[in-house]
């Protein structure tokens, strides 16, 4: 990656700003200078406005309609909303920035609007896919990529346009371990080429500390810590953590009990018996786009028990999610739910055969409300509800739920997940971690018997974190069945009994994981 360009300098004096129908500040009384060419961590626990403070800076919250401003914030002493081209943003959901329909398009995108000459344009977009390790053609089609291939394409856009600063918010939290640090050296790489200054927001922070300048830590009323990675961590570390901030490993010296997670999980051991199956597949094959993703699929899921389903991006984890839970058909192979089908009616549909009570894609809406569950990839492809508290109130009332059991389901989701404060504002606002702890609270709800989970701790602070995998593990050890799509290799550790780990050649041999292809305690 070759071209410099201009560092941008950041200037923050008392800035605030309020999305539109809230009565809570999204970020208050920040003070900050960020010189040319800094490397700065940006942290703070869930809803602490570090996702907003990046959108400032970008210049994309919008106008008076979208929310009040207070204080200033400049890029290079011009205000952030009129600095054009100077930022460049990957936002924390990658499928909000898929613009076009062919990936090499999609890349060159921004530096059509920047004004590039053509042909430059076109040599910057191959190396900016090489830099991400986005190893696919450009004609490819953007809604066959994955969930994490997304979040490469969208880093991939932002360094092609060669910004003077680089605003990335939770750039690896989709990727396989590997692609972590092959996104992360990318993005040193392509600053340390270009010149550019970079501020990133990440939770996964011990693959960053040793490659920035400095940490600045967001809190409800401004910076709470500003520095040298070394000196914020080494004298604020305690302070940091009991606020749901994550802190270096090395930094921590309490208890794995209370600390984040290094591989020790906030569950204890537990036995190696499984229930009842609950679903089962055989050779199962599914499909994306069209084409078939992932084949040769054994799996068993069993009451009480947690599968973890890993493996590198683009392998088919979460278009397998979509199958197990019912809401994508089987492209080959056999997948029953017998256990969850009891007291189901078998009755003929007049357009065609009876239908077969085992498969859940034969199940209406409402029957596989109590019966699966399932948490999207993307917290946005879910929400549909004007507000927190209705979003949660959707499947009670399908299932025909009076007021007050609703209201019964509802509360305790609500202070659980730490949404109270939130039930009256658009969920579209809320941060990408209070999102996910949304969706997997309205998965909830309806009280099914088997949870499939596509990144359910995306987006978390430490504490939120703890506090989600011991409410998941609670249900699991009440009877629940959970299917966990993670790369969360600390929940994995935490929560799983079985694992079934997917390779581009399709589900792991039975010697690599245990027995029935998806056994043996990680």
């Amino acid at each position: 990656m070759s071209g410099s360009t201009r560092p941008a300098a950041v200037s923050a004096r008392d800035w605030g700003w309020r999305h539109a129908g809230r009565d809570d500040w999204a970020v208050r009384g920040a003070t900050l200078e960020i010189a040319q060419g800094e490397r700065v961590l940006l942290l703070g626990a869930s809803g602490s406005g570090k996702s907003t403070m990046l959108r400032g800076m970008a210049g994309v919250l919008g106008g008076d309609e979208d929310g009040e401003a207070a204080g200033e914030l400049d890029i290079d002493g011009v205000p952030a909303a009129r600095a054009r081209g100077r930022a460049g943003l990957v936002l924390q959901d990658p499928d909000t920035q898929v613009v076009l329909a062919r990936v090499g398009d999609d890349v060159a995108f921004g530096c059509e609007n920047l004004g590039v000459e053509r042909d430059d344009i076109w040599r910057r977009v191959p190396p900016a896919l090489a830099a991400v390790g986005l190893e696919v053609a450009l004609d490819r089609s953007t809604s066959e990529l994955s969930g994490g291939q997304k979040q490469r394409l969208a880093l991939a856009g932002a360094i092609a346009m060669r910004p003077g600063l680089l605003l990335l918010d939770e750039p690896t939290a989709q990727l396989d371990p590997a692609g972590v640090l092959e996104v992360r050296d990318a993005v040193l790489g392509a600053v340390a080429a270009t010149g550019a200054t970079l501020v990133v927001v990440e939770h996964r922070v011990d693959a960053w500390v040793d490659h920035l300048d400095r940490v600045i830590v967001l809190g409800e009323d401004g910076l709470i810590a500003d520095g040298a990675p070394d000196d914020v961590f080494r004298d604020h570390a305690a302070g940091l953590a009991d606020a749901g901030v994550w802190v270096p490993t090395e930094y921590m010296t309490r208890p794995a009990t209370t600390r984040a997670p290094d591989g020790a999980g906030p569950t204890g051991a537990r036995s190696d018996a499984a229930g009842a199956v609950v679903v089962e597949a055989e050779g199962l094959a599914v499909a994306r786009g069209g084409g078939v993703v992932a084949n040769g699929i054994d799996l068993r899921v069993c009451a009480g028990r947690a599968l973890a389903v890993t493996g590198p991006n683009g392998v088919g984890k979460s278009t397998l999610a979509l199958t197990l839970a019912g809401l994508l058909e089987p492209a080959g192979g056999a997948y029953r739910a017998t256990a969850l089908a009891d007291g189901l009616p078998d009755r003929t549909r007049w357009w065609r055969r009876a239908r077969d009570v085992q498969r859940p894609t034969e199940w209406t809406s409402r029957e596989l409300l109590t019966r699966i569950g399932a948490v999207f990839q993307s917290p946005e492809h879910q929400l549909i509800a004007p507000t927190v508290r209705a979003e949660l109130e959707v499947g009670p009332r399908a299932l025909g739920l009076s007021a007050e059991e609703t209201e019964a389901r509802v509360e305790p989701l609500l202070d659980r997940l730490r949404l109270r404060h939130l039930r009256g504002a658009n969920p579209f606002t809320l941060s990408g971690g209070e999102k996910r702890r949304l969706t997997v609270a309205a998965a909830l709800a309806t009280r099914p018997r088997m949870i499939v989970l596509d990144e359910p701790t995306f987006g978390q602070d430490a504490r939120t974190w703890h506090e989600l995998v011991e409410m998941l593990a609670a249900l699991r050890d009440d009877g629940t069945s959970l299917v966990l799509v993670t790369h969360d290799e600390p929940l994995v550790a935490a929560l799983a009994d079985d694992v079934l780990r997917l390779d581009p050649a399709g589900a792991a041999p039975p010697d690599a994981v245990g027995r029935a292809r998806a056994g043996g305690a990680p």
